[in-house]
């Protein structure tokens, strides 16, 4: 290893000395052949490292080492950290999700956090559904200037932001630029068109299959105690002992009464014909007792129809997220 600590430092010296400079790089170059033609047995490679968006260039010099292998230098001029130690974060620790090869970065599930609704689901559905739907939305045309602004309007109407100034705030409170505004609204245009388009093709086939979700029904139903259900369950007319709960409730009964579709009601009444009762059956967190007063076939019109794709949608998203290969990257 004789002679290597001297050729060590010389190179040392002459990756300080290099300009860091994007347009001075050849100059760098030419300044370590000149070098290596001096330490022929150093057979000295220089590699640059360009960093994005500034004109700054990073520099390692790697030597044959005379006992074998080779040895790398990194010799920062400046403000002293490497850049091998500063760029060293793997470029998917920005991602805390992926569905089936789709990405989620961090910027962009701490956006989608933020501009949730109150809804009664997991943020990791809806991060899930995002990353499937940008899948899914992948072969969609291109969006309008009519779809991006039908989007904007819908996304800024549900957010009560009615003004540019309120806009703009918004955009400031949550780290947004308009650019970036922009990009995420081309998305969710594309993403409304898929949604749409996939509502319409599904509604009628899923309305055949599912007809009895959309039937109108009519329905009176208590939720408490299962003792105080039973005692009404055992009268001998369920709707009389119900009437008189909505009149007089007792205890801690709670009393509704709905004309609603059938899918929109507690799971125990939804496939109840007219004139039945059920309970008390577990319900949530405690007991439910009900009965159906009505209960009109649904037809498949445009409203059912409507409500028929919505639910097919959703029914797909479910499926998809059951199939998806997911991984999360919370570490």
């Amino acid at each position: 290893m004789s002679g290597f600590p001297e050729t060590l430092a010389g190179a040392v010296e002459l990756l300080r000395e290099l300009p860091r400079r994007r347009e001075a790089v050849p100059d760098a170059r030419e300044r370590v052949s000149a070098w290596r033609a001096a330490h022929p047995e150093s057979l000295a490679q220089l590699v640059v490292d360009v960093r994005p968006g500034t004109p700054i260039v990073d520099y390692d010099l790697v030597l044959d080492h005379p006992d074998g292998g080779c040895v790398a230098i990194t010799a920062p001029a400046e403000d002293g950290v490497p850049w091998t130690a500063e760029h060293s974060t793997h470029w998917a620790a920005s991602n805390v999700l992926s569905v089936d090869g789709q990405q989620l970065s961090v910027q962009t599930a701490l956006f989608t956090l933020k501009a949730l609704a109150d809804r009664d689901r997991t943020v990791h559905d809806d991060l899930i559904d995002y990353c499937l739907l940008i899948l899914e939305s992948w072969q969609e045309p291109a969006p309008s200037q009519e779809e991006l602004q039908r989007a904007s309007d819908d996304f800024r109407r549900h957010r009560g932001l009615h003004s540019r100034a309120d806009m703009l705030r918004w955009l400031e409170e949550v780290g947004l630029t308009p650019g970036a505004y922009d990009n995420h609204l081309h998305s969710l245009a594309k993403m409304r068109g898929f949604r749409a388009r996939r509502e319409a093709e599904s509604a009628e086939a899923y309305f055949a299959e599912h007809a009895a979700e959309f039937d109108r029904v009519s329905a009176v139903w208590a939720t408490g105690s299962e003792e105080r259900l039973t005692e009404l369950a055992g009268r001998d007319d369920p709707f009389a002992a119900l009437g008189e709960a909505v009149a007089r409730p007792v205890g801690d009964l709670t009393v509704h009464v709905a004309d609603r579709s059938a899918s929109e009601l507690p799971a125990p009444l939804r496939e109840l014909g007219e004139g039945e009762a059920i309970g008390p059956v577990p319900h949530r967190d405690g007991f439910l007792f009900g009965a159906v007063r009505r209960r009109d076939p649904a037809r498949p019109d445009g409203p059912t129809l409507a409500a028929a794709g919505r639910a097919a949608f959703t029914a797909f998203l479910a499926d998809r997220r059951a199939k998806a290969r997911i991984e999360w990257y919370w570490l």
